[in-house]
């Protein structure tokens, strides 16, 4: 696809070597476009439906981003094709009474997919690395404890057969202004606009130092991040749909054999 989207475990990065505006060549959301987003797609489902028979092997997707970044589009465009028996979308709100009086990952865990299933995780446990180090919840001591209790667990998760694919998706400060004005000026959208957006964008740098720390320290072998360009709605949804296409096929989960001998069988 052109940009390198994979995060190499170890490197340091910035967020301003990575264009969030690349499009690989395409200039729109044409045919080309549009023909290789549905077969990406029905590779997905097609792959869905042997990972549930199978039974064996499990996929958790992690979706973050800033506000307006195109986390709700992707699961809308990207997952909304997948078989809901077997998928399912996760959205972490602020942590409740109960969930703080756990371990930040305690409430993580107990949505994980189990074998079969995929996951997709709107936002996650790194809010809890992000968002609280932005806003002086978090010293960096603290910080960096987290990022190797993060890397433990999701170690532990491919470990037992879960599949961890983190995607990052990367918009441009002018064009999360845009997307902002839009939902002010769209009354099917205002719901989702909240004064603390600002707040958050005031602190953008800060959101990007955060997310490249994060994102440095939590790109492993097992569980690698993507930074995924995300301007272009259509470009965005593209690329998500190739990797977790390609990451399916990785996984290759096969039909499981009949628990008896059909051959005899008649039906009548």
């Amino acid at each position: 696809m052109g940009q390198d989207t994979l995060v190499k475990p170890g490197a340091r990065i910035s967020l301003n070597d990575y264009d969030p505006g690349f499009c690989s060549g395409y200039h729109k959301r044409d045919t080309a476009v549009v023909d290789r987003l549905a077969a990406d797609l029905e590779t997905m489902r097609e792959l869905q439906e042997r990972l549930y028979a199978e039974g064996k092997q499990a996929l958790l997707i992690v979706l973050q981003g800033m506000d307006a970044s195109g986390k709700d589009g992707t699961v809308r465009h990207v997952m909304s094709g997948l078989n809901p028996q077997s998928c399912y979308v996760v959205s972490f709100k602020v942590p409740t009474p109960e969930e703080l009086s756990h371990d930040f990952l305690w409430r993580i865990h107990r949505r994980t997919p189990g074998k079969g299933e995929i996951a997709v995780f709107n936002r996650s446990h790194y809010e809890d690395v992000v968002a609280v180090r932005v806003r002086g919840l978090l010293s960096e001591k603290e910080c960096r404890r987290r990022y190797d209790q993060i890397n433990y667990f999701e170690q532990h998760l491919v470990a037992n057969g879960t599949r961890v694919v983190k995607l990052f998706l990367h918009i441009s400060a002018d064009e999360q202004k845009q997307r902002l004005e839009a939902r002010l000026r769209d009354p099917t959208k205002q719901w989702k606009f909240r004064p603390g957006d600002l707040d958050d964008r005031a602190r953008w740098n800060d959101y990007m130092r955060a997310y490249e720390d994060a994102i440095a320290a939590c790109s492993t072998d097992l569980a690698p991040w993507h930074i995924i360009p995300a301007n272009r709605k259509w470009y965005r949804n593209l690329v998500v749909a190739q990797i977790v296409a390609a990451t399916l096929h990785e996984m290759d989960p096969q039909w499981p054999k009949p628990r008896a001998d059909l051959s005899s069988l008649v039906i009548s």
